[in-house]
């Protein structure tokens, strides 16, 4: 039985504290919640902390679940590992990639596990997606979005997260790991723009960007990210991937309500169109969000009783969030960032 401690219960960290609570090899110990409000059902029976160092030291966890803002991720990890446990990281791993590069470094000096939150690898129509794309050959053109039209309660939460991360950087590590894994070239280039469009937040944050990066093998992609009330929802979920042999789009068209967390990995079905002729592909029966959720929790927990090998997966999550982190320096200096250390 492995002993997992739950710190954030927002709707991610609520959804991975089910995926543990209904796992038969794993045993909740405890919930780190900064207001010290105990949890709703069914995890309302479970013992509550309002400081995550001090429910690591009372707990003592085989593996800490961090699902808290961004800005404690990389020293909530650190601290984990440093008291003994495994950790599972919510995305984006750190707010900055020397952050993320200590967190993934003293996991390998402690032969710890860290699996960071990148939903999508554990759902089979993305994975799909990745094959088909793979199949056409490159060089590619990604073509990607995600804009949320976010009112009341879910707004609130947009505008905390802003706090310490724009949405291109949130959202954003999740789509270009998809561009990384497809193309599987090394990040050259980046320029992003983005822009305030609310007084709502810091003077110093932007709730709209986008940005291009071109990869070594000619690859070029693009991605987009908008948050708040003005945001509109007409072309906010666009997925594409160009080849000089044909396409593959996510072409579901049941995308109401931007801000619905079950419709930003819905695929529904996949269009692959090649010169000859167009093929679609029905990918009935997805996972919801609380089973992609499950299943992140299980690899993690596989990751831990079976020894896995974790090196990949901790350098594609560095490498995805340099990637987002230039495109925000991009958009804040005003210039293309170089990633190639030249």
């Amino acid at each position: 039985m492995i002993r997992v401690l739950i710190a954030g219960l927002g709707n991610m960290g609520f959804s991975h504290a089910l995926a543990h609570h209904n796992h038969p090899d794993a045993e909740i110990v405890g919930l780190v919640n900064r207001s010290g409000s105990p949890a709703r059902a069914p995890l309302d029976g479970y013992p509550v902390f309002t400081d995550f160092r001090q429910a690591l030291a009372e707990t003592k966890p085989d593996l800490a679940v961090i699902a808290t803002y961004s800005d404690t991720h990389a020293e909530y990890a650190i601290a984990a590992m440093e008291g003994g446990a495994h950790a599972f990281v919510e995305k984006p791993l750190a707010t900055t990639v020397e952050d993320a590069r200590r967190v993934t470094a003293k996991a390998a000096e402690l032969n710890r596990k860290l699996v960071v939150g990148y939903i999508l690898r554990h759902h089979a129509c993305w994975q799909r997606l990745i094959t088909e794309a793979r199949g056409l050959g490159g060089p590619y053109v990604f073509r990607m979005n995600l804009n949320q039209q976010s009112s009341g309660e879910t707004w609130e939460t947009h505008k905390a997260l802003m706090q310490t991360t724009p949405p291109i950087v949130d959202c954003g590590v999740h789509y270009v790991d998809v561009m990384c894994q497809i193309t599987d070239a090394a990040p050259v280039r980046v320029h992003g723009m983005g822009l305030r469009l609310s007084d709502e937040i810091a003077p110093e944050m932007y709730n709209y960007g986008q940005f291009q990066v071109i990869f070594r093998d000619g690859s070029a992609g693009w991605y987009e990210a908008g948050w708040g009330p003005m945001m509109s929802e007409t072309a906010f979920f666009v997925k594409d991937v160009i080849s000089p042999n044909g396409s593959v789009s996510i072409t579901e068209a049941d995308k109401a309500e931007s801000d619905n967390v079950d419709g930003h990995t819905k695929v529904g079905s996949l269009l692959v169109h090649r010169p000859e002729g167009d093929d679609s592909i029905a990918l009935p029966d997805e996972p919801g969000h609380q089973e992609l959720c499950d299943a992140e929790q299980a690899h993690m927990l596989r990751a831990i009783s079976e020894d896995t090998d974790l090196t990949r997966h901790m350098n594609d999550a560095v490498q995805s969030l340099a990637i987002c982190l230039a495109a925000d320096e991009s958009i804040r200096t005003g210039r293309p960032i170089d990633l190639t250390g030249g």
